[in-house]
């Protein structure tokens, strides 16, 4: 059901929030914009739920609503979606942590959910520098979903698609958060759903690349 307890005033945007440092910036700086921000995040039988629990509190901590859907990918093979399958530990150009066409997936329920809300934009945190190779993350992709939005939407223009993060290190994504006084410590990163982030996996290595370029400290290592 979507969520009901914003009012109808402002301009409005969908901000797809999965609880990790990018998308949390991203909500963040939608809101600097003036957003009235609805968060959407997905429980699509993934590793772990330890995501959610940061995406909930990080919607919390910028006073705004948000949706979880339910869906599944029933079809394995991504260690995202399969305990069976090991999570990579080194860097490679695409890794088995790519789920196909979860972006494509995932922008099409924001896309509807925008359109049922009249909200006039969408955010995503997708960036193509230091990132694992996923096609789904490039400019290109962007480019052509938005012409999708622009041809197969009743709103059509009238949706902005903002990939603000696009071609940002993440060391200008960690002092983006930093200024805009985004709480580190309720994100999370790590595919693995322990206590604490496991330092190995490709998420955590990108994570804390960009924490020590940017010359900060992790709270959730420190």
């Amino acid at each position: 059901m979507i969520n009901k307890q914003h009012k109808a005033h402002g301009k409005k945007a969908v901000v797809l929030l999965s609880g990790g440092l990018d998308s949390s910036v991203v909500l963040y700086l939608a809101r600097k914009k003036g957003f009235e921000c609805y968060c959407l995040a997905f429980d699509y039988n993934q590793r772990h739920l330890r995501e959610l629990k940061s995406a909930r509190a990080i919607a919390q901590s910028a006073k705004c609503g948000i949706e979880v859907m339910k869906i599944s990918f029933p079809w394995r093979g991504s260690s995202l979606l399969d305990k069976g399958v090991e999570l990579p530990g080194g860097r490679r150009v695409l890794p088995n942590t790519y789920v196909p066409g979860r972006n494509i997936i995932f922008l099409s329920f924001a896309l509807s959910y925008a359109e049922a809300i009249k909200a006039k934009a969408i955010f995503i945190g997708a960036h193509a520098q230091d990132y694992s190779g996923y096609p789904d993350c490039r400019a290109e992709f962007f480019q052509a979903f938005k012409r999708v939005v622009n041809t197969g939407t009743r709103a059509g223009k009238r949706i902005k698609v903002f990939t603000p993060l696009i071609n940002k290190s993440k060391a200008e994504i960690v002092k983006i958060g930093r200024s805009l006084n985004l709480p580190f410590a309720l994100t999370w990163s790590c595919y693995k759903g322990a206590l604490k982030p496991c330092g190995k996996c490709d998420s955590c290595f990108y994570r804390a690349k960009g924490f020590k370029e940017a010359a900060m400290e992790d709270p959730l290592i420190s």
